[in-house]
C-alpha cells in the first residue's frame, strides 16, 4: 500500500522517497511507449527538463508568496504562459498533436489561445540584461535548454509524463537529496545504456568531509571543474551560508563564491536543478568542456581560492584537448589532465592571496603510482605546491559503479612539499566493504578529523619526506613519484587483500603499462617522420 505525503509547515505536501521512485518509473514506462524515444538515453535528458521546470515553479511560487507578504512585487523569471502552472499544471489541459506544437515550435498557439513563441524557443530565447536575480537566474535557463529537445512523437503520452511530474514537489532539503539517489540511479542506467558514462557519484559523507578540512571563507572563490550534479558546490553553499551574517555577506555568496563546468548536458541540467534549489540565484555553471583552454595561457584572473573536485578517470580525451598542455605532460588519461588544470587554477602567494589557493582532490590510486606523465605531474606537485595530506579511503566507498580504491588528495600553493601525512580511514569493524545499500557515513572520518589539527602518528597516520618518494637516476632523471604507500603499522600481506582488490589493481597497473607504450609508440612515431 502507498505511504500518503505527510503535509509540511506550508501546507505543501513532501514527495518522499518512495513516491519519487514510483513517479518517475511511472513517467518512463509512459515514455517507452513513445515511438520517438528509443531509450533511455533519449528519455531521460527529457524526464529531467521537465522536472526542471516543475521545480523552478515551486520555488518561483513561494519566493512570490514571501514577497507578497513583504509587501514587494514579485518578477518570475519566466512568465506568464510559460509558466509551468499556465500550460502543464492542468491535468486535462492542453494536449495532443496541440501540446507537442506548443512545446516544440518556433511559433504555435499558446495556453491562453494567443498565436506565440512556442516553449522551448522562448526558453532558450531568455536574456538577462542587468544584474539582477531574476536576470542571472534567465540567463541560466537559457543556457540549460540551449540545446534540449523533445523527441516525443505523442503529445497525449507527452500529457500523461507532465501529469505525473506535476505529482512532484521540490520543495525540502530531504526531497533534494533524494534528487541525488535518483541520480545515481539514472546515472548507472545511462551508463549500461551508452556502455561507460566515465563519471561517479561522490558519496555525500565525502563531499561534506573534503569541504570541512578544506574550510571555505565567505570572500573565496571555490572551483568544481568537473562538478556532476554540484555535490561539492552545494556542500560548500551550505558551509558558507552559515557564515553569512550581512546583506553584503549574501550577496558575496550569490554572485562570487561558486564556480562549476560540466560538459555533460544530463548532469549539467541537474547541477542547476540541485543549486537553485538550495537558494542559489544563478548558478555560474560553465557547460563546455574545462580543460578546453590552454594551460599556459591561463593567468591570475583565471585563478580561485578553492578547488574541490572528483574528476572524472578512466576516460580518454580527443587529440585537440590533449594538445593545450605540455608536450612533456600530455596523456589520454582524464584524471591526470584535470590535475594539471587544478594545479593551474590555484591562486599564487601574493597574487589575491596571502598563502595561495588550496585543493581537495579524489584521485583513484593509479595516480598514485603511475609511472611517465603520472610521475612528472606529481613531481611538479611535489616541488611547486605542498601535498600535505592524502587521506587513503577504505575500498568499496564508490560502489557500485567501481570498486577501484581512491584516496583524497590534500594541497596548496604554499611552498614545496617537505612532508606528506597519510591517513587511512579505517571501516567499521564489521564490515571490508561498503555496498550501495550499506554505503560509508559521515561519522567514520570523525576520528580522522579530530587528528587533522594535532598530529601525531598513530596506527591510521604515518608520514613520509617528499625527497624519499622522488626517485632519481644517477644523472639526475626522474625514474618514479610512488605515493601509493601502506601503512606501516598495519602491513598487509598480499594474499589476504580482498580478492577484488587485487583485480582492481592489477587492472590499473595493466591500463599504465598499456598508456606508457601508447607513449612510447607515439614518440617513435614523431620521431620517425621527422627523419
Amino acid at each position: 500500500m502507498a505511504r500518503t505525503r505527510k503535509p509540511k509547515a506550508d501546507g505543501q505536501p513532501q514527495t518522499t522517497a518512495q513516491q519519487l521512485g514510483s513517479v518517475i518509473k511511472s513517467a518512463r514506462d509512459i515514455m517507452r511507449k513513445d515511438k520517438g524515444l528509443s531509450t533511455d538515453i533519449d528519455r531521460l535528458p527529457l524526464l529531467t527538463w521537465a522536472m526542471f521546470l516543475k521545480f523552478l515553479d515551486d520555488v518561483e511560487q513561494i519566493e512570490e508568496s514571501k514577497a507578497k507578504m513583504r509587501g514587494e512585487k514579485y518578477r518570475s523569471a519566466i512568465e506568464r504562459p510559460y509558466r509551468w502552472r499556465d500550460w502543464a499544471a492542468v491535468p486535462d489541459g492542453m494536449t495532443g498533436p496541440e501540446m507537442l506544437a506548443f512545446v516544440n515550435q518556433e511559433k504555435a498557439a499558446r495556453p491562453d489561445g494567443v498565436e506565440g513563441v512556442g516553449l522551448l524557443a522562448y526558453l532558450r530565447g531568455l536574456q538577462g540584461g542587468n544584474g539582477s536575480s531574476v536576470a542571472r537566474r534567465r540567463r541560466v535557463i537559457a543556457a540549460v535548454f540551449k540545446d534540449i529537445t523533445c523527441r516525443m512523437l505523442s503529445g497525449y503520452l507527452l500529457r500523461d509524463v507532465v501529469n505525473k511530474v506535476n505529482g512532484i514537489h521540490f520543495l525540502a532539503q530531504e526531497e533534494l537529496f533524494t534528487l541525488g539517489h535518483l541520480y545515481e540511479t539514472m546515472l548507472r542506467e545511462m551508463r549500461d545504456a551508452a556502455g561507460q558514462n566515465g563519471e561517479f557519484y561522490t558519496p555525500r559523507p565525502v563531499v561534506r568531509f573534503m569541504v570541512a578540512m578544506t574550510d571555505p571563507q565567505l570572500g573565496e572563490t571555490v572551483l568544481d571543474p568537473a562538478c556532476g550534479t554540484g555535490g561539492f558546490l552545494v556542500e560548500t553553499y551550505r558551509h558558507l551560508e552559515k557564515k553569512c551574517k550581512t546583506v553584503a555577506d549574501r550577496r558575496a555568496l550569490q554572485e562570487r563564491s561558486l564556480l562549476g563546468g560540466e560538459a555533460k548536458p544530463l548532469p549539467y541540467l541537474l547541477c542547476q536543478m540541485n543549486l537553485l534549489l538550495h537558494g542559489l540565484d544563478a548558478p555560474q555553471i560553465d557547460p563546455e568542456n574545462s580543460l578546453r583552454f590552454k594551460l599556459l595561457e591561463m593567468g591570475d584572473a583565471e585563478r580561485v581560492d578553492i578547488v574541490l573536485t572528483n574528476p572524472p578517470f578512466g576516460g580518454e580525451e580527443e587529440a585537440g584537448i590533449k594538445g593545450n598542455f605540455s608536450e612533456n605532460m600530455q596523456t589520454a588519461e582524464t584524471a591526470l589532465l584535470f590535475l594539471q588544470l587544478i594545479m593551474r587554477r590555484l591562486k599564487r602567494p601574493g597574487h589575491g592571496s596571502e598563502r595561495g589557493g588550496r585543493a581537495a582532490v579524489v584521485v583513484p590510486n593509479g595516480t598514485l603510482f603511475g609511472d611517465g606523465v603520472s610521475a612528472r605531474i606529481k613531481e611538479q606537485l611535489l616541488k611547486e605546491f605542498d601535498l600535505h595530506t592524502v587521506v587513503r579511503l577504505p575500498n568499496g566507498v564508490f560502489a557500485p559503479y567501481t570498486l577501484i580504491p581512491t584516496n583524497l588528495l590534500f594541497f596548496d600553493r604554499s611552498g614545496p612539499t617537505k612532508e606528506i601525512w597519510f591517513y587511512e580511514v579505517a571501516p567499521p569493524e564489521d564490515r571490508k566493504n561498503y555496498s550501495k545499500t550499506k554505503p560509508m557515513q559521515f561519522e567514520e572520518f570523525a576520528a580522522c578529523m579530530a587528528w587533522w589539527k594535532k598530529r601525531k602518528q598513530n596506527g591510521r597516520a604515518w608520514k613520509v619526506r617528499a625527497e624519499d618518494v622522488l626517485r632519481y637516476d644517477a644523472d639526475g632523471r626522474l625514474v618514479s613519484v610512488n605515493l601509493d604507500l601502506k601503512n606501516p603499522s598495519a602491513a598487509e600481506a598480499l594474499e589476504h587483500l580482498p580478492p577484488e582488490h587485487l583485480a582492481d589493481e592489477i587492472l590499473e597497473k595493466e591500463r599504465r603499462i598499456i598508456e606508457i607504450v601508447e607513449d612510447i609508440k607515439r614518440h617513435l612515431a614523431e620521431g620517425g617522420s621527422g627523419s
